[in-house]
């Protein structure tokens, strides 16, 4: 007796969406090919189109592509098996993480990862897209937590709507910070981008 149709595992689906609605590392169908979305920009000119730009690495190959769209054109989203890993630690292999449920380890590229890496914490939760057992593309948490380790002293008189000053954190990362924020100072910061957005409530 075969198998029914509903036991056929695909390993992903492609569902049409608008342009401007993709992010980092999202996977495009671009003519049969996966990429991975490396940045994603919105650019809206102040006469003419707006227009979504988009610099993506084909998994097959590595190569990189640069792709513009309006944005409202419809373009290939791809939907691979996702699953939440923890980060455990880095080594010569890239980035190590593992499945909670079962244990299994899987190492993850620094060319995956990229610039994201200075956000990543042990036992961070984080969502891998998987194709053919690799992960091609992770997606952190919006929002983490740091300490941090210096900043330029609170000058009196100032108030938090004056120009922001830089600071380090523990990850050696550095940040703008408001200027009443002071070495010692949990702070949560946007992973996307490194920006502040408050003092830590723990």
């Amino acid at each position: 007796m075969s198998a029914g149709p509903q036991h056929v595992q695909q390993e992903k689906t492609v569902v049409k969406v608008i342009a401007s609605s993709i992010r980092k590392g999202n996977v495009l169908d671009l003519d049969g090919k996966l990429a991975v979305v490396i940045s994603a920009e919105n650019i809206h000119p102040g006469k003419g189109t707006p227009v979504t730009h988009l610099e993506m690495r084909r998994i097959s190959d590595g190569v990189k592509v640069t792709e513009r769209y309006r944005t409202t054109d419809q373009v290939e989203k791809a939907f691979l098996e996702e699953k939440d890993y923890n980060y455990l630690y880095e080594d010569d292999m890239g980035f190590n993480f593992m499945e909670p449920e079962t244990y299994d380890q899987i190492a993850v590229s620094k060319d995956v990862i990229g610039d994201q890496a200075v956000w990543l914490q042990e036992n961070m939760s984080c969502k891998l897209s998987l194709f053919e057992g690799n992960a091609i593309a992770i997606e952190l948490p919006a929002r983490v937590t740091f300490e941090i380790v210096e900043a330029d002293p609170v000058v009196k008189g100032q108030t938090a709507s004056s120009s922001y000053k830089p600071a380090k954190l523990e990850n050696g990362a550095r940040i703008m910070v408001p200027p009443h924020i002071a070495s010692g100072t949990r702070v949560v910061v946007m992973t996307a981008d490194g920006s502040y957005v408050e003092r830590a409530k723990d």
